[in-house]
């Protein structure tokens, strides 16, 4: 059983694990992995493409969302000696988004897995500002090609 023993806090590693390249790299540290979970960070920059004036937006909550069930994935090809595989959001289900953070914030998510099954990856997604809630809900993905 695999678990992440440290976290990783290089962004230019954690961009290895994932198959988003520049500008849409949503994801900057991964902070924990278990066989059915992964907890995913990102510190808003003030050049990100999904910012308005000083908050971060919707679609790049949803996107970092995303992305930390990439890096999920990731880190499993990583572990076996392959290459991160390309996928998309197959669906969003019940996604709440409280409040959007603002440059200079660390979101931090968590997505729970929930069934994984040829490629398809079914999770609960919940992201934090420290110890605050900021959205949540379920995300399906689906491995291109699998």
């Amino acid at each position: 059983m695999a678990t992440l023993s440290i976290p990783v806090l290089d962004p230019k590693i954690v961009e290895q694990l994932i198959p988003q390249r520049k500008p849409i790299i949503m994801v900057d540290s991964l902070l924990g992995y278990q066989v059915d979970s992964v907890v995913a960070g990102l510190t808003i920059s003030d050049d990100s493409v999904f910012l308005k004036q000083v908050y971060f937006q919707e679609c790049g909550v949803i996107e970092h969302m995303a992305q930390s069930v990439a890096l999920y994935t990731g880190y499993q090809y990583f572990l076996r000696d392959q290459p991160a595989p390309m996928g998309y959001i197959g669906a969003i289900k019940q996604l709440t988004i409280i409040r959007l953070p603002r440059v200079g914030e660390q979101m931090v998510t968590t997505a729970t897995v929930l069934h994984e099954v040829m490629g398809v990856t079914l999770v609960d997604v919940v992201t934090k500002i420290e110890d605050e809630i900021i959205a949540l809900g379920q995300m399906k993905t689906v491995i291109a090609n699998s």
